[in-house]
């Protein structure tokens, strides 16, 4: 079985504003800051109480650092999203002085040293930027660990935390596939006819939607490079990290000549946005060997889009209805 691997990763920033930017601020000087709320202290700090709801008094007291810890659970292989690269424990830990517990690693060593109730105290790291993770982990013992060369507190209080989110699939791609992409990267539309219903698809697809029939190689044929604009729509692009966009451009839906088969969210080349219209003919624009592999290519392989051809419109007012 053939994958691909594909990773989406969503850059951000946040206001910390000032209660988690305190306990930010506070982890850079290598102190743990909770927050009174009545007789308790909460870590970390809220800026409501979570039972009544009401705002709490800016009222900063530090905890810990060593603690008590309450639950846990054995990780014992870690991927590259956890915060060690060995065997460790996520633990609830009771830090000193504090009310609640806090979520976080604890670098045992093995399964057989962790415990309910056991000591722990925080391995701090030495280039500290105002995240959880400037306490690498929390250790067995009562006293924290310190860095050998500490980088020192952060010079402003935190007020900003840059994030990127991100998750990496894995995805299996089928025979069916794999010839549908070569097609394509030939400058060829290839479909695959159902053997029991006879309906034609594109993609690539393994089993007809409508009968769940098992399609194969020798079901395919070449389709048109000719069809129909059945829908449009015009997209102004919002800017955000990545977008390469700066002015409204368009995707079309194309009938295909002679097939019961509409391709979706096609690229429209050299035709103003106020010119398109349901019924433009239009054809295929594939790339030159020499353009081959260029950035202006659409995810269809080397098609760079459609254009229009220059033969009358079809007017039907079903078109309209066409969208798959």
């Amino acid at each position: 079985m053939t994958f691909v691997e594909s990773t989406i990763t969503f850059p951000y920033r946040r206001s910390l504003g000032p209660v988690i930017g305190q306990f930010m601020s506070g982890l850079t000087e290598q102190r743990i800051v909770g927050i009174r709320s009545g007789a308790r202290v909460i870590v970390p700090p809220l800026e409501w109480d979570p039972e009544t709801g009401h705002e709490l008094a800016h009222d900063f007291v530090d905890v810990g650092p060593a603690g008590t810890v309450t639950a846990w659970c054995w990780v014992e292989s870690p991927t590259s999203q956890h915060p060690l690269d060995r065997p460790f424990a996520f633990a609830l830990i009771s830090l000193d002085g504090a009310d609640t517990s806090l979520a976080h690693a604890v670098d045992a060593g093995t399964i057989d040293r962790m415990a309910t109730g056991m000591r722990v105290a925080p391995r701090w790291r030495a280039d500290r930027t105002g995240h959880i993770t400037d306490i690498e982990a929390f250790v067995p013992g009562e006293q924290p660990v310190l860095p050998t060369n500490d980088g020192g507190p952060a010079t402003e209080p935190v007020e900003m935390m840059d994030y990127r989110a991100s998750i990496t699939y894995r995805t299996p791609v089928t025979t069916n596939q794999i010839r549908a992409e070569q097609a394509s990267d030939a400058g060829r539309f290839l479909g695959l006819r159902c053997p029991e219903c006879g309906r034609l698809y594109t993609g690539g697809r393994n089993f007809c939607p409508i009968d769940a029939a098992e399609m194969h190689e020798a079901d395919e044929i070449d389709l048109t490079q000719v069809g129909t604009v059945t829908n449009y729509t015009i997209i102004t692009p919002v800017q955000y990290p990545g977008q390469t966009e700066t002015e409204p451009f368009a995707r079309v839906n194309v009938l295909l000549d002679d097939v019961d088969v509409v391709v979706q969210y096609q690229a429209l080349i050299e035709c103003p946005n106020d010119q398109i219209r349901i019924g433009m003919r239009v054809a295929a624009v594939w790339a030159s060997e020499a353009e081959r592999g260029g950035d202006n290519l659409t995810v269809d392989g080397n098609l760079i889009g459609w254009m229009p051809n220059g033969e009358p419109d079809v007017s039907d007012p079903d078109l309209v209805n066409r969208i798959i």
